[in-house]
């Protein structure tokens, strides 16, 4: 790894997880509601009847209403689970519960169906620290969707959730680093 790249990763990173936990519990309940609106938006203009969505931490954008509504829609959400050698695998999280995963993020119990699962979804949604004008996603360092979206044949089109700050003119770029389709914020989508 390029170590001046690393740096500026980790120092952005850093700056980031500050901003998102000094967010006031309006700023957070208005980001929800516009993010689940959002969110619902590009499963409706895309069609898609089967989505993978992780179930968001405490200090992320919340993914947690949309996810009731895909639920109470129909569709088929499939979950990441981490795996110890770096790879996602996927559960539609039948149990209804969820536990601490290996990264240290809520995860779904459910029958695990394998890393390849993935590849029949319609749209995938992923977290990220930060998206650039480019498409450019910045991960939280562990690069589990970066490994999944690198490896798949034909890959659905791939948003990521951010805060509207955390949409970027340039993230720092790293070998590899995939893009995503597109990015969803509280106020915006945008596809690249």
């Amino acid at each position: 790894m390029d170590s001046s790249v690393g740096h500026r990763k980790r120092a952005l990173r850093a700056e980031l997880r500050e901003r998102r936990q000094n967010l006031t519990s309006s700023e957070r309940e208005t980001a929800t509601a516009g993010l689940t609106q959002n969110l619902q938006g590009i499963v409706l203009d895309l069609s898609a009847r089967s989505i993978s969505c992780y179930l968001s931490g405490q200090n992320e954008p919340s993914t947690r209403p949309f996810l009731n509504w895909a639920e109470a829609e129909g569709l088929r959400v499939l979950f990441p689970v981490s795996r110890e050698d770096g790879l996602l695998d996927w559960t539609v999280g039948e149990t209804q519960q969820e536990f601490e995963g290996v990264a240290g993020m809520p995860e779904a119990v459910g029958t695990l169906l394998g890393p390849i699962a993935i590849n029949d979804v319609d749209l995938i949604i992923v977290p990220a620290a930060a998206v650039d004008a480019t498409g450019l996603r910045m991960g939280w360092g562990r690069g589990y969707y970066d490994k999944t979206l690198g490896s798949m044949e034909k890959c659905p089109p791939v948003y990521a959730v951010v805060y509207d700050s955390e949409f970027l003119d340039e993230v720092p770029r790293e070998v590899h680093d995939q893009p995503v389709n597109g990015l969803i914020t509280p106020t915006r989508i945008i596809a690249f």
